[in-house]
């Protein structure tokens, strides 16, 4: 199943300044491209839908991956369907009330609602750049103008700082407290 772009067709308009059908036939196909960049580097869907992952515990707690959490539908751990009071949702994270499950098989809902505005503008600036240079020109000349893109602008590539706002998406450990046992 495909996902669908982060920001759509009349977004993108908006962003580069410009009328819907002064954009490029292939826009559609560039905000895909952008989207599935971000997301790869995000490691996020950001759109709201449902997974099921198999992830091993360490201690009590396993992170879900992707975020944020908007349900558990079920957990799944040594070999049978786990009670609900058998587990706990804390944040993105999942708390097990036992330990020496192994491996646990979570179905759950993800995602936001909306997507977040600085995503949503990364995706843009990313699909407006491979729009207003397609060619991956680094320098053109014509007669005494002459323009000189950014190396940010060839290819479609995120550019450091991009890199940098997304990286608060991205999944992170769990982090379990020595002498604690969970969030109880």
């Amino acid at each position: 199943m495909a996902l669908p772009a982060l920001a759509t067709v009349d977004e993108l308009a908006a962003w580069m300044q410009r009328e819907r059908d002064e954009l490029p036939e292939g826009a559609a196909l560039v905000l895909d491209t952008a989207s599935a960049i971000v997301r790869s580097e995000a490691r996020q869907r950001f759109t709201r839908g449902t997974s099921t992952v198999a992830l091993s515990p360490r201690g009590q707690g396993v992170a879900l991956p992707q975020r944020p959490v908007v349900a558990v539908e079920l957990v799944r751990a040594g070999g049978r369907v786990l009670r609900p009071d058998e587990y706990r949702l804390w944040r993105d994270d999942l708390w097990l009330r036992a330990l020496g499950f192994g491996p646990v098989v979570v179905t759950y809902t993800h995602g936001y609602t909306e997507v977040p505005a600085t995503v949503r503008a990364i995706v843009l600036t990313l699909a407006g750049r491979v729009l207003t240079n397609p060619s991956d020109l680094r320098q053109e000349s014509v007669g005494s103008v002459s323009v000189t893109y950014a190396a940010e602008t060839i290819g479609a590539s995120l550019a450091p700082i991009e890199r940098d706002q997304l990286a608060r998406y991205r999944p992170r450990a769990v982090v379990v407290q020595l002498g604690k046992r969970g969030p109880w």
